[in-house]
């Protein structure tokens, strides 16, 4: 007995070792291969499989780590054999004697009940037909390891063969070439993908839900299918637009030929960012999926081009640590940035430089700049600083240097991790210069350097321009008044011309009349809407021009329109009513909720209807529709003062909700019906009703 103790106390002891150091082991442990079959049971919100990895010992080691959060693991082998393991809730660890060697397999089972990184969408909801029954993943953080024993540590790459058990009737994607498809039973199937090359463990992802697809090529012959949910085929050319054009731009641009083996795009409900750039595989959110009148407003070209960036940088070349985070994000932001000017323009390159510069300024002179070799910046450091970044390295060193630098530091570190010195040194290389300078200014220093940006943006004769009339804000109109005239002469430039519109704000003289009057007749939509958005008292000879701008193919325009003509003109309104009531609008239904509710609000119109009415617009809050449509609906229905029971159990289960925005506004507005007696009353017997988990939020303010 008393042997076996001490053989206890002795293992307990290395497990406790070995659960206290440091889990990264690169220098110890080389992996090669990932091979996995993995059964996803989106019913039951759960995951299970088996996993080979195949890896060389590089130097002496007693234990060996996978990353695997919260997981259950089962019958470890290693290179054939059982061994010893012990888990806790960030992984497993294997003890044996691993002396330097090749060749070696670790195969174990797990399952897992993925709180995050995997997410099971509307599976709860088995009998409402309109419902979307997804699954997808998001990986970047170290998150891929909640649903896949894997790698949280970035230096760590391998070549992942993935293959899945699903549900027969839906459309499976994961990273790498699908090699086969076939059915197991009647009502599952098996999904085989093979990669490559190797990747860092936070690119692997799956989606999984009813799509079709659009297949196109690249100019060079890569493969590339366009995903899209059934019903919104009209929605497919608009929202995919310039998709071949921005991959062909970007294979010139870079110099490098596109890595992997074929590129997917498929949009998700709900996702927790805009895009994400899974090898091979991004996936976005579907409130990008748009027609043709909502694509001049919101269009998916910015993150379409941005997550395919990626694809080459961060996803072939990966930063070494967070240290060096904007090797990826202000590179793809960059790059999605040249393609955006290939496609609008270069007016619309300057002034995106120029928005961004305004707000990297602001941030510099609060004292909240921050340095791009900062693990801790912020996006807007990261992206948009690290864009800037680039654009003053490329005018210092020159186009020819500059791209044979990338082109260079892209094919020697291909499938590897960097630092930015790596990145500085095929710089200096290719340009023969000394960047010490501008590692200092620009990637070192916090500050915001301003007076070079503007230096910069003035080579744009636009911007020049611009800048001329932004600086006649604080002029009175009589003084400015042919600077304007001639900014609103056709053809006006879409940035000049809503600045002239914008300096007209709150300005009713007749001189202020007759600019307007050209501004509505320019017919330049972005002119026309800054109109819509800056316009608060519409003068009577303005009417019919503003009435106009519900014609305009621009659902932000028509949203602003509506609602001001609708205030401004009570005798009209049954006619504007009439004319906006079948738009929709965005995928939030921007349009469709504001008439709905003017609707409701109206005196005399359509009263019948009313509660037909009141119950559309209180259901776009069921829990099952995107978020974006819910936190519209709540907005409206807090307007009105008309939560009803099913829309209050909405918002409380908002507040758990995965996506952090919309758990946030959700918090936000139950704080706020809580001032309510009413609603307090209702929302605390409602906390009786429903389960724990969904009411922790509501408890804890009840409480506090």
């Amino acid at each position: 007995m008393r042997k076996n103790l001490i053989l206890l106390f002795l293992f307990c002891s290395v497990v406790l070792m070995a659960q206290e150091k440091d889990p990264s082991q690169t220098e110890y442990f080389d992996f090669k291969t990932v091979n996995a079959l993995i059964e996803i049971q989106p019913i039951n919100g759960m995951v299970s499989g088996r996993v080979n990895y195949t890896f060389e010992v590089l130097a002496q080691q007693d234990t060996l780590y996978i990353d695997g959060r919260k997981m259950q693991f089962t019958d470890v082998n290693l290179n054939g054999d059982p061994v010893k393991f012990s888990n806790n809730d960030k992984g497993v660890y294997i003890f044996s004697d691993f002396l330097p060697s090749e060749n070696n397999l670790l195969e174990l089972n797990y399952s897992a009940e993925p709180k995050s990184g995997m997410y099971f969408i509307n599976w709860e909801f088995p009998d409402i037909d309109d419902v979307h029954k997804q699954v997808w993943t998001q990986g970047q953080g170290k998150y891929t390891s909640n649903w896949l024993p894997s790698f949280d540590d970035i230096e760590e790459k391998a070549e992942f063969d993935l293959s899945f058990k699903f549900p027969s009737d839906f459309q499976l994607i994961s990273n790498g070439k699908l090699k086969n498809t076939e059915k197991i039973n009647d009502s599952i199937s098996l999904w085989q993908f093979d990669m490559e090359k190797p990747i860092s463990s936070y690119l692997v992802a799956v989606a999984a839900g009813k799509y079709d697809f659009k297949k196109v090529e690249s100019g060079t012959g890569d493969p590339i299918k366009l995903y899209y949910k059934p019903e919104d085929s009209l929605k497919v050319d608009p929202t995919y637009r310039y998709s071949s054009e921005i991959f062909n731009f970007l294979e010139e641009e870079i110099g490098l030929a596109y890595p992997w083996q074929k590129y997917d795009q498929i949009p998700v409900q709900d996702f927790l960012y805009g895009g994400m750039e899974n090898t091979g595989t991004t996936i976005f959110s579907s409130s990008f999926m748009t027609d043709s009148i909502g694509f001049k407003d919101r269009n998916y070209v910015n993150v379409n081009a941005h997550e395919l960036a990626h694809q080459w940088f961060g996803n072939l070349v990966t930063a070494a640590s967070g240290k060096h985070h904007w090797l990826h994000e202000g590179f793809a932001t960059y790059y999605a940035l040249l393609a955006e000017k290939e496609i609008f323009g270069e007016d619309y390159y300057y002034w995106k430089l120029y928005e961004t510069a305004e707000q990297l300024k602001e941030l510099s002179d609060s004292g909240k700049g921050e340095s791009l070799l900062n693990p801790k910046a912020g996006s807007l450091t990261f992206y948009q600083k690290g864009a800037w970044a680039l654009h003053i390295l490329r005018e210092r060193i020159g186009e020819e240097a500059f791209r044979e630098g990338i082109r260079n530091y892209l094919e020697l570190y291909s499938f590897k991790n960097v630092t930015t010195n790596n990145f500085l040194a095929e710089m200096e290389a290719s340009s023969g210069q000394d960047l010490s300078h501008f590692k200092a200014d620009w990637l070192e220093q916090s500050a915001f350097k301003a007076e070079q940006s503007l230096e910069s943006l003035k080579k744009s004769e636009f911007i020049t321009n611009y800048l001329n009339i932004a600086a006649l804000r604080e002029t009175p109109l009589d003084q400015k008044y042919e600077y304007l005239e001639k900014a609103l002469q056709f053809p006006v430039n879409d940035y000049i011309g809503q600045e002239a519109v914008l300096q007209l704000a709150g300005l009713q003289s007749q001189q202020a009349v007759r600019l307007y009057k050209m501004a509505f007749e320019s017919n330049n939509v972005f002119v026309r809407q800054a109109i819509a958005l800056s316009m608060e008292n519409i003068p009577q000879e303005l009417k019919a021009e503003f009435e106009s701008l519900l014609e305009d193919e621009s659902y932000l325009t028509i949203e602003a329109a509506l609602y001001k003509l609708w205030q401004s003109f009570p005798e009209g309104r049954s006619e504007y009513l009439n004319q906006t009531r079948d738009l929709t609008g965005f995928y939030n239904k921007n349009i469709r909720m504001l008439w709905l509710t003017l609707n409701l609000v109206t005196p005399d119109y359509e009263t019948e209807l009313n509660q037909e009415y009141y119950e559309e617009l209180a259901g776009y809050s069921e829990v099952w529709r995107p978020f974006q449509v819910r936190e519209n609906a709540f907005s409206y229905l807090f307007q009105l003062g008309a939560f009803n029971e099913s829309s209050l159990q909405s918002v409380i289960k908002g507040t758990q909700h995965h996506t952090y925005s919309f758990r946030d506004y959700c918090r936000q507005l139950l704080s706020e019906l809580l001032k309510n007696e009413q609603y307090r009353k209702e929302l605390i017997e409602l906390s009786g009703k429903m389960a724990e988990e969904e009411t922790a939020y509501l408890r804890s303010k009840i409480t506090g």
